[in-house]
């Protein structure tokens, strides 16, 4: 009895103490009414509600169920090119426009050489010319009122080269026949010959190596240059081309792949609507198999975009101009896609590129020029001594002129007519020593200075060229290794779909885990062959890397003549 009077005693005491402070508490402010829907406007505004922003096609939606037809813009699908990947390896190194300008710029270099080992072809000149001249008489040993005289002059000089000394030899004649009325000259006509014969041996500058031997020297290595570049072109294009073909190659059966998961898709929708018949499924399954078919038919026409468009870039590299036939056909890749891996190891990879690769080449021929460069600013910083050796000889004779009157008697039979004949030898030396030569020693400080350039570009190359095998090399083992898993992948995923068909038809499954396992298997082909392309790819790109890409394919790129 007592416990039950505390009991209600202490729970009394409790009920006092909370409404006490209760009514201690401060009561928090109730905001209006208006107030709160204020609040809800700014803070909860329906989309109904935006202002400023236009109904566009509310009640949008598409009633069309048809499929466009299957087709590539510009092309007969009818009209189909088998092509072999050398056939579009041949017809980009022919109609390529970069591998056009190459050539052009081999045949340019050519004629470089050609005009620069022109300069030492002999040289034969001449010349001839006649003259009439009536001039009044101003001299007092002349009784005429005017003197009229006439010349005949022919000339002709021979010059050769001995290149390999830098000499320089030349025969010159001269030949002239004078006439006048003028009574001071004996003869009328009169007729001068001569013959000059002259050497020039260059001793010290210029008589191992001149100014124009560095011309031909250095012409016939930017001819190995540019024919050096004309190959490292090729390579280039070759490996685009067979980037594109096997881009083209997986375009085209990842449509297949597509194509089939289509079909198998719509063999399961057939299937479903008779499991529905026979009352294992339910009506709505038949929904989730409609579906299934309408995204493999877009993933159908993604693939054909991307048939497309790696079609037009194949094309791109061996179309001769936009009017070749070749656009508006099919091309048909008829290479396998299998293909046999390089079984080659690092050192022989490495050594390989250090060989073939052209950017050895092209620092090969930079390192030359330079070496010419300096022989020739080396030998520039001589003094310029030439030995200069001529012999000349030189005859006059004529009849005497009828009007000639000698103040000083008589000077030759007039029935004799007088020869007389010249002998001149020469020999000199002429130099020419520049004080301090600052000119020619600056120039073949800068050679030098230039040719350690050269040498640490090498460095640098063939480091690049190694780090672009090793690369290479990783990549091939890398896609071998994905193909490989890629085919197991897709061998177990063929294997799960057809298990869960099987539970599917015992009504251990349903209709969605068939669907993801329907998926997958088109996932699982599409990534199979992808990863075959792609090793593909892998290949070609070893043999850019180590320069081997002609010789793989069995190309060899010649010149147009």
């Amino acid at each position: 009895m007592n416990k039950h009077l505390f009991s209600v005693i202490l729970f009394v005491f409790l009920l006092s103490f909370t409404e006490i402070k209760a009514q201690d508490a401060s009561p928090s402010p109730t905001p209006k009414v208006e107030e709160m829907q204020k609040i809800d406007d700014k803070q909860n505004v329906q989309p109904e509600n935006l202002q400023g922003v236009p109904k566009i096609a509310p009640n949008y939606q598409s009633d069309d169920k048809t499929l466009p037809d299957l087709g590539l813009v510009g092309v007969d699908l009818m009209q189909q090119k088998p092509l072999s990947l050398k056939e579009a390896i041949a017809l980009a190194l022919e109609n390529n426009k970069d591998i056009e300008v190459s050539r052009q710029n081999v045949r340019l270099a050519e004629f470089d050489l050609t005009a620069a080992d022109g300069f030492y072809e002999p040289r034969f000149s001449g010349n001839t010319q006649y003259e009439r001249a009536t001039i009044p008489n101003v001299s007092i040993f002349s009784t005429n009122k005017t003197t009229t005289s006439s010349s005949i002059v022919g000339n002709a000089r021979y010059q050769g080269f001995i290149k390999k000394f830098g000499t320089i030899y030349a025969a010159e004649l001269n030949n002239s026949r004078l006439g006048t009325n003028n009574p001071i000259s004996i003869l009328s006509p009169q007729y001068n010959t001569g013959l000059t014969l002259s050497v020039t041996q260059p001793l010290l500058r210029g008589r191992r190596f001149d100014n124009q031997r560095r011309i031909i020297e250095i012409a016939k290595r930017n001819l190995s240059l540019t024919d050096t570049q004309f190959r490292q072109r090729s390579i280039e294009i070759i490996t685009t081309v067979q980037r594109a073909y096997w881009d083209l190659t997986f375009s085209l059966r990842n449509l297949q792949v597509q194509r089939d998961g289509v079909r198998d898709a719509k063999d399961q929708l057939e299937h479903n609507r008779r499991l529905v018949e026979e009352g294992q499924l339910a009506p709505v399954d038949i929904i989730a198999a409609q579906t299934q078919v309408a995204n493999f038919e877009q993933s159908v026409y993604i693939a054909l975009e991307e048939v497309g468009r790696a079609e037009n870039n194949l094309k791109n590299l061996i179309a001769e101009n936009r009017n070749d036939s070749i656009w508006s056909v099919s091309i048909v890749p008829t290479d396998s896609v299998e293909l046999d891996t390089p079984n080659t190891t690092l050192p022989e990879a490495l050594e390989l590129a250090l060989q073939n690769r052209p950017e050895i080449e092209l620092n090969t021929v930079a390192r030359d020029i330079n070496e010419i460069d300096r022989r020739f600013y080396r030998e520039q910083t001589k003094p310029q001594v030439d030995l200069v050796a001529s012999y000349t000889s030189a005859g006059i004779g004529g009849s005497e002129n009828a009007n000639f009157r000698s103040p000083f008697g008589t000077v030759c039979d007039p029935n004799t007519p007088d020869y007389q004949t010249c002998l001149l030898r020469q020999q000199r030396v002429q130099f020419n020593i520049p004080l301090g030569n600052k000119t020619a020693k600056a120039q073949l400080g800068r050679t030098l200075v230039e040719g350690e350039r050269i040498k640490t570009q090498r460095e640098q190359v063939e480091q690049n060229i190694q780090v672009d095998v090793r690369n290479a090399l990783q990549t091939v083992r890398t896609s071998e290794a994905r193909l490989r898993s890629a085919a197991i992948s897709r061998e177990n995923t063929e294997k799960q779909y057809a298990s869960e068909q099987r539970k599917l038809d015992a009504g251990q499954s349903d209709i969605y885990k068939v669907l993801e396992r329907q998926t997958a298997l088109t996932t699982a082909r599409s990534n199979e062959l992808r990863a075959q392309t792609e090793l593909n790819k892998a290949i070609a790109e070893l043999q850019r890397a180590t320069g081997n890409s002609m010789k793989a394919n069995n190309v060899e790129a010649r010149l147009r003549r």
